[in-house]
């Protein structure tokens, strides 16, 4: 069933009264500047202008999706000169009221046009339709609450029986962004939401919704949890919980049953006290949501709670990282630091003889004073971005600091296990090939490096056939990272650890 609402238009013209002074300064940037942001085109079809005012040349463009291509709106013109044109949009009439957004580029910044044509059709939907529906289509929807991403914005996910679709976004009840609190919603509650589809990353979603009527609050509330966050040996967690509903069940996800189980359920009027068992953990770091349901009248409601249990640090080597799983256990890597790409947060390669992961941040890096070449030892989770693997919510545990220096300066320096050098030098003779036992050259400066490992950590076999491997001879240009040390009185490199290398031509 289809419902004439009127809430698009009111909200827009909400927007426009409530936020005039925003849209000024929208439309009075220095580079670009256009008479209206808002462009309302009739129902029946028709066109608008505004005029554009630039001090450079400018493209216009719509803002489009997938399922969405704004194919009804035209453009007079999707490129300008410097001075003042005009602008016109037109589109032809409409049996359900639609929006679209065009962006005006000049001189590196962006103005942003609303369209509105005619007053949207909110249609009831499922969660399943809406995920078919075309992006932009205004929808209400009906469901419960499942998890709550985000309380400033208002991310969160509402399922129905159809299935589960994000909520990206959330409106107050005077059509204002930022104080979703301000609702009281929580996991189990049941809701009617109104506002547009849209998609990002192949996902469907619902952006900038507004929640009509009022809050169904949750029959099924946890109040408190006790031992929820459980230390390596494990012990007992207590939920408890208000229970308006017929009983209550309790979900375990498959992944923690092997650790977690039921021990007690104890009901007296509307409270409940659930009592699980956690084991010792002998692994990394683990956690899991609990869920509880009851029903009602033939509904179910919800909520849950989160449970977590320190695990020993799993020390490992890159390779290994890599190839372990998405979760929270905590992996201990040693390497070399081989590029800085932010240098505010701290997100880095590390590189070890089994392979080279990138860190999404080590906390408080800026104050660290790391820089590359040098070996760290870090610690964080397994995580991942786009299908890529990469480590989070690292912490530095302890780094070796090493010095950039020629080969005539380290043969001045005394012997030391512990003090590390990067040096770069010409190879001018293998002695060993297998352990990469070999001459190096800086200008007038000689130096005999005995043994260069492929990365940080090689043991046994692993140090073998670096040059072999790297295709690596002499003539080429070889960066080493190394202790100073001595045979028989005479200079060399010891623990020698690949860095990089230049092939002669």
């Amino acid at each position: 069933m289809k419902l004439k609402y009127l809430f698009p238009l009111l909200f827009a013209m909400l927007a426009l009264m409530t936020s005039c002074d925003e849209d000024e300064k929208a439309t009075m940037l220095d580079e670009i500047k256009v008479s209206s942001s808002y462009v309302a085109i009739p129902v029946e079809g028709g066109a608008t202008k505004i005029t554009v005012t630039s001090q450079d040349s400018w493209t216009a463009e719509k803002v489009t999706t997938d399922k969405n291509k704004v194919e009804w709106l035209t453009i007079s013109s999707t490129t300008g000169s410097a001075g003042e044109s005009e602008l016109t949009f037109t589109a032809p009439s409409a049996i359900d009221g639609r929006t679209a957004e065009v962006l005006i580029k000049s001189g590196g910044v962006t103005q942003r046009i609303n369209i509105i044509q005619g007053l949207a059709q909110i249609s009831e939907a499922t969660v399943a339709q809406a995920k078919a529906a075309p992006d932009g289509k205004t929808l209400r929807l009906s469901g419960v609450v499942t998890k709550i991403e985000n309380t400033i914005y208002g991310n969160w996910r509402l399922m129905d029986n159809t299935g589960e679709i994000l909520i990206y976004g959330t409106l107050d009840k005077k059509g204002v962004d930022k104080n979703f609190a301000s609702l009281g919603i929580e996991v189990g509650d049941e809701v009617t939401i109104e506002g547009p589809k849209g998609t990002h990353s192949g996902s469907a979603q619902m952006v900038n919704v507004m929640v009509i009527g009022e809050v169904r609050k949750s029959l099924i509330k946890v109040n408190s949890v006790k031992n929820d966050s459980l230390p390596i040996e494990g012990g007992m967690v207590e939920a408890h919980l208000t229970v308006k509903g017929e009983g209550v069940s309790v979900d375990i996800p498959e992944d923690a049953k092997s650790w977690l189980s039921i021990a007690a359920v104890e009901s007296a009027g509307d409270s409940a006290v659930v009592k699980f068992q956690a084991a010792p953990n002998t692994g990394g770091d683990r956690g899991t949501t609990i869920k509880f349901r009851t029903v009602m009248d033939g509904k179910t409601y919800s909520t849950e709670t989160s449970i977590f249990q320190k695990g020993a640090i799993v020390k490992a080597t890159v390779a290994e990282f890599l190839a372990a799983p998405v979760g929270d256990i905590q992996y201990r890597l040693t390497g070399v630091l081989t590029e800085i790409k932010n240098g505010d947060y701290g997100n880095i390669n590390i590189k070890d003889f089994s392979g080279e992961a990138y860190v999404h941040g080590i906390k408080d890096f800026k104050t660290k004073g790391l820089k590359v070449g040098d070996i760290i030892t870090i610690v964080g989770k397994r995580a991942e971005y786009k299908g890529d693997a990469q480590m989070a919510g690292a912490v530095l545990e302890s780094f070796i600091p090493v010095t950039p220096a020629t080969i005539a300066e380290v043969n001045t320096k005394a012997d030391s296990k512990d003090v590390y050098y990067m040096i770069t030098g010409e190879i001018t003779e293998v002695e060993n090939a297998e352990y990469a036992n070999i001459f190096l050259k800086d200008g007038d400066s000689n130096i005999y490096l005995r043994g260069c490992h492929p990365g940080y950590g090689a043991t046994g076999d692993f140090r073998k056939n670096l040059l072999a491997n790297k295709g690596i001879k002499v003539g080429d240009t070889l960066t080493v990272i190394a202790t100073k040390g001595s045979y028989n009185g005479v200079n060399q490199l010891n623990n020698g650890v690949y860095f990089s290398h230049v092939s002669v031509e």
